[in-house]
């Protein structure tokens, strides 16, 4: 319980100057991971975790599933108002071009590993995390446009990453003997349980919710306990029968905003802080298992280089390519692609991975090669969002006009610039801007 205590005393301290620290480019995860380094295994040793903890698993997992319901409920490519251009461009050109590029470097670094680890690697590291971004998405000098565009991809790029991760756990267990050889089908069955627990808990009960919501039969407290409980029903509904509990809770929150029509998006921010809160922990747990053993073992430089070129080149290529035909300024392109930061779905997933997969040969080198890049991109990232942020959004305003706008014709439209999973008290607070797009 000593280890617990800790890491509340760090919370509530955090809590009380988090405003200050997000000025000095201090973000919630560099608290929470050298916190955990600092009383993990490698420090005072004082944080009852392991990577064999059922506790550890099942925290991360659940903090993943309201984080994944809550942000498809409420931000979703709807939410754009017909300027789906950058978002849809990000999430289904530039996350495959990344998962391609990164896999193809794994292989190239890391041949002792064969295709499918390679690939899984890539994937895990695919999805980003706009919580390690905090300024970028909500500096009021960056164009509403291009924030809006860099928070929805990473509010659904961790949803569309998981079926892939779970079938590339499957097909690594499989090539090392500890799963079963049918991989494929076995995969596909637990995506499409997961869709059935998805419609059941997210659609139906939405509906349900919607409905006792129009007769007034419900409070604002009674609605958000029950978002929440529909969150873990989705998640633990699709587990129970053998679906994947990631993909339903995804699914289920994009159901949910479908059979609620938006409606109910205000109590929806209860479960996502639920969410925020655990994933305090899961930063924690992190710092204590991932980067306090990292720190103990003698380096290796290429975990390192991969880390380093993963957060660029194979992020700002994709990127880069994705928006062809934009006639976005090279100063917004590369502003896009340095900011796609690896976090908290990136953990979740190599929890996941360690417990289907041997830590030994590919088990070690994944966790070592995650854990260089999710710490770098901590550090880096939340350091570089203010200043980097604050300069590109003066360069914009010099240039005295909107050059990140949509094509030539459509109307101006009330835009709602959504702040999501980044800070406490701020989930989805919404500003309105009338921009000529």
């Amino acid at each position: 319980m000593g280890g617990l205590t800790a890491i509340a005393v760090v919370v509530v301290a955090y809590a009380l100057v988090a405003s200050k620290l997000d000025r000095w480019g201090i973000t919630g995860p560099m608290v929470f991971v050298a916190a955990g380094a600092i009383l993990g295994p490698g420090g005072l040793d004082v944080v009852p975790f392991s990577l064999t903890n059922e506790t550890v698993l099942t925290i991360t997992e659940l903090t993943l599933a309201l984080l994944l319901f809550s942000d498809a409920a409420t931000v979703r490519l709807r939410d754009v108002e017909g300027d789906t251009g950058l978002p849809r461009r990000l999430l289904f050109v530039g996350l495959p071009l990344t998962v391609i590029a990164g896999a193809l470097l794994a292989r190239l670094m890391f041949p002792e590993v064969g295709w499918a680890a390679a690939a899984l690697i890539a994937i895990i590291l695919a999805p980003t995390d706009a919580a390690l971004g905090l300024a970028v998405v909500t500096n009021k000098a960056v164009p509403v446009r291009i924030r809006r565009a860099l928070n929805v991809e990473s509010g659904l790029n961790d949803g569309i990453a998981t079926p892939f991760v779970t079938l590339f756990i499957a097909v690594v267990a499989a090539e090392e003997g500890l799963g079963e050889t049918a991989w494929g089908l076995e995969a596909l069955k637990q995506i499409g349980l997961a869709i059935v627990a998805a419609v059941v808990v997210g659609y139906l009960g939405g509906k349900l919710l919607a409905l006792a919501n129009e007769r007034g039969w419900t409070s604002e407290v009674s609605q958000q306990i029950a978002i929440l409980a529909l969150a873990l029903l989705a998640y633990q509904g699709a587990v129970a029968i053998g679906g994947n509990g990631f993909v339903a809770a995804f699914v289920g929150g994009i159901l949910f905003g479908a059979a609620t029509r938006q409606r109910l998006a205000e109590p929806v921010q209860f479960t996502e802080t639920l969410g925020l809160s655990g994933s305090f922990l899961v930063w924690s747990i992190f710092g204590a298992l991932f980067v306090g053993e990292l720190l103990t073992r003698d380096l290796s430089a290429q975990p390192i280089v991969y880390a380093l070129v993963s957060l660029t080149v194979i992020r700002m290529a994709p990127v880069a390519i994705a928006l062809i035909g934009t006639h976005l300024r090279p100063a917004t392109v590369a502003f896009m692609g340095w900011f796609g930061p690896r976090g908290l779905a990136s953990v979740v997933f190599t929890l996941l991975a360690l417990e289907e997969i041997e830590q030994s040969g590919g088990g070690a080198m994944l966790l070592e090669t995650v854990t260089w890049t999710i710490l770098l991109s901590v550090v880096l990232h939340g350091i570089s969002a203010p200043p980097f942020a604050t300069r590109y959004g003066a360069s914009i305003a010099k240039a005295g006009d909107v050059p990140e706008k949509a094509p030539a014709g459509e109307p101006r439209i009330r835009l709602h610039d959504l702040a999501g999973r980044h800070g406490l008290g701020g989930q989805h607070a919404r500003e309105q801007h009338e921009l000529p797009l």
